[in-house]
């Protein structure tokens, strides 16, 4: 390994690093903020909060590496040609691929770590993810026993607390107001309350029972010194779930494999299914081309069947609503044949994408090494903005290939890969002109983030 390889290759590292923190923090932040509104009130242990926060910090760190390694290559380049160290290299007789080509490497190390990544560790924790945050919206917070007024929280019982010394209350008035089934009133003179994981007991001293019974007949009064009542409420407690179901973003490249192979199969069943049908019920034997070519030799057969038994023909008519059935039926399998190509795109989507983001930083590479020596010592204020502005585009195409994949208008693989291909020819381009030392694309708008830098020099 060379000095200048060794060299380029801890440029990168560094601003890889800060910048891949300062992105993880920025994103992380904005998450929290939307989700905040989960916790609140929920009584959640730190434990849970943590592991809320680990989960959703792999699809962070998946989105986050990418722009990570541009900003990188972006002010590692920035910085050598700032300081004249590429003009000296290349006066030496260095080439610009000889420059690019540890940068090329340590895209190629993210590209294949963060594809191991996305295959392997992000399906299982977007899995755990949802699990969690349902378990977490599913759980009611621990309910606010208020001295003087009626708790309506709990279902089918009505509480008023008159006072409360620390942990026991005191003058407790409880209704059990049951649609059906005897009704209870109990007074006590005093109490405390514990929540358990599926509900409140309520551990009464001193009081009376009045009961009375549906029909209103019967009633009786009891009392006591020491009495409890449960009173049972849902998910109290953090209930955690085990599923085995996933989403497509949950699945690892060989779990997505084998939907798509499953479906193919269910395919495959209802073509099979249709040729029995038209075996059985058609003389001749017709090709599956499409629907509209099936119902055309239908119709055409149903026309020959009138003009030879007669309209009113009673074997015309028992053949015709058989084909009428048959038709209908056609219909309802090449709709559900189309609602598994619809599921068959949408797992190729995921399965594509696991591959094509982490293949961005390679495409990053080539932007930023070529922008980096353009632009010259450019700051990391500089090359945040360059590299937001194209990961938002690189997003934007992303987003709109999945939606037109999911839709069927386009081909999974070219929607996940598209946005690849363009910032990838327009890296070469970029490459090209700046082994040739030519400047087609001029930058010098973005000398506004170079201000500070600008005032210092004067």
């Amino acid at each position: 390994m060379s000095l200048l390889f060794r060299y380029t290759l801890k440029e990168h590292i560094y601003p890889f690093i800060i910048s891949l923190f300062v992105l993880i923090f920025v994103l992380l932040t904005n998450f929290l903020l939307k989700a905040i509104d989960k916790f609140l009130g929920k009584d959640l242990s730190m434990g849970i909060l943590v592991e809320y926060v680990f989960f959703n910090l792999a699809w962070i760190l998946a989105l986050a590496v990418p722009m990570a390694v541009l900003i990188a290559s972006l002010m590692a380049f920035g910085r050598m040609s700032g300081d004249n160290e590429i003009t000296a290299l290349r006066t030496s007789g260095v080439s610009y691929m000889r420059l690019l080509f540890p940068a090329l490497v340590f895209g190629a190390i993210i590209t294949a770590g963060m594809t191991w990544f996305n295959n392997t560790v992000l399906p299982e924790t977007n899995h755990k993810a949802r699990l969690l945050s349902g378990d977490i919206t599913r759980k009611r917070p621990d309910l606010e026993f208020e001295v003087g007024y009626f708790i309506d929280a709990l279902p089918e019982y009505r509480i008023l607390l008159g006072g409360r010394e620390k942990n026991i209350f005191k003058d407790i008035l409880i209704f059990n107001y049951q649609k059906e089934g005897t009704q209870r009133t109990i007074i006590a003179n005093s109490g405390d309350i514990e929540t358990v994981y599926n509900g409140v007991i309520m551990h009464l001293n001193r009081g009376v029972i009045h009961e009375l019974s549906s029909d209103q007949e019967d009633y009786r009064e009891i009392q006591f010194e020491k009495y409890d009542v449960f009173i049972p409420v849902d998910n109290m407690s953090l209930t955690r779930r085990d599923s085995k179901i996933r989403s497509d973003r949950e699945m690892t490249g060989i779990m997505i494999k084998n939907k798509i192979q499953n479906y193919n199969e269910k395919i495959n069943g209802i073509y099979q299914r249709i040729q029995n049908r038209l075996i059985k019920e058609l003389p001749d034997t017709i090709e599956i081309v499409n629907q509209p070519f099936i119902e055309a030799q239908i119709i055409k057969y149903s026309s020959a069947l009138r003009d030879s038994l007669g309209e009113k023909s009673p074997k015309y008519i028992r053949s015709k609503r058989r084909l009428k059935n048959l038709r209908h039926g056609i219909r309802s399998d090449y709709k559900l044949i189309a609602t598994y190509n619809r599921y068959i795109s949408k797992y190729k989507v995921e399965y594509y994408k696991k591959y094509s983001i982490p293949f961005a930083s390679m495409v990053f590479i080539l932007i930023g090494a070529s922008l980096g020596i353009i632009t010259r010592k450019g700051g990391f204020a500089m090359c945040v903005a360059l590299s937001l502005g194209f990961f938002v585009f690189y997003w934007a195409f992303l987003i709109a290939g999945e939606e037109f994949a999911d839709r069927g208008q386009l081909s999974p693989f070219i929607a996940m890969w598209l946005p690849n291909m363009v910032l990838g020819t327009f890296g070469i381009f970029l490459c090209i002109q700046t082994a040739r030392e030519q400047t087609l694309i001029k930058l010098e708008f973005l000398n506004i983030f170079n201000f500070n830098t600008k005032e210092k020099n004067d």
